[in-house]
């Protein structure tokens, strides 16, 4: 029996770490891949990275940015992917105007304090309202800065540049015929439920599912595995 693949995208300078516990649950049935976009900063380059490496057909399952590639795989090549889930992301382009002048500035300041005083101290600020507040200052929290410390300035700049780049993905969404699970946290600020109900509604050719973690913010992966393992084990068995 062939073990079937299951391709991880993290996030905004996530690593394999952001998808540990997932792995450890899947592994059994599962040969799981987590990507490393390294330097890349585009999302199209990211997505023709998992094409280049993902075996001829696979699940794919994204985190936050990760989220983003995997629609735009989905753009590039839906016929391989053979189930999709969806987390703490959203479908968006940068905002015209204001609205977008501003999130490019918050997101060039990060960047600034990061080449200033390192990754972990731009980490201790930029991932505080990232976590459900109950988790700021314990392990998870600890495990967040452990992985942005490992990261640098300069993937910083190439995944920001992916992200204020990024194309609108909301098209893609009608044309989603595979067993589809969008996931995020009750309290996820950057992410919140009411933006993946959308999602879900703009999926007109599946009936996905809609989980919304209670006592979760953006980093569900980490701030409750066993939820979303659960979630995971329905979509894989769906």
């Amino acid at each position: 029996m062939t073990t079937k693949t299951l391709v991880l995208l993290p996030g905004l300078m996530c690593d394999a770490a952001v998808w540990a516990p997932q792995v450890q649950a899947l592994s059994a049935s599962h040969h799981c891949v987590v990507m490393d976009w390294g330097l890349t900063d585009s999302l199209t380059a990211m997505a023709q990275q998992v094409l280049a490496t993902a075996p001829a057909t696979f699940a794919l399952a994204g985190h936050s940015m990760g989220g983003r590639v995997a629609l735009e795989v989905m753009r590039l090549a839906p016929e391989r992917v053979e189930r999709l889930a969806l987390l703490d992301t959203g479908v968006h382009p940068l905002a015209e105007g204001e609205a977008g002048a501003k999130e490019k500035a918050g997101r060039m300041a990060l960047l600034s304090h990061a080449q200033r005083a390192g990754m972990r101290a731009m980490g201790a600020m930029w991932a505080r309202p990232m976590v459900h507040p109950a988790v700021v200052g314990g392990p998870v929290f600890e495990q967040v800065l452990a992985m942005l410390e490992r990261s640098s300035p300069a993937q910083f700049a190439a995944q920001i540049n992916a992200l204020l780049t990024r194309p609108d993905a909301a098209p893609v969404l009608a044309g989603i015929t595979c067993p589809a699970l969008v996931l995020t946290g009750r309290q996820d600020a950057w992410s919140p439920p009411e933006q993946h109900q959308a999602m879900v509604d703009a999926m007109l050719a599946v009936r996905a599912e809609l989980v919304v973690l209670e006592d979760c913010g953006h980093m569900s992966t980490m701030e409750q595995p066993d939820a979303v393992n659960a979630a995971f084990a329905r979509w894989l068995a769906a």
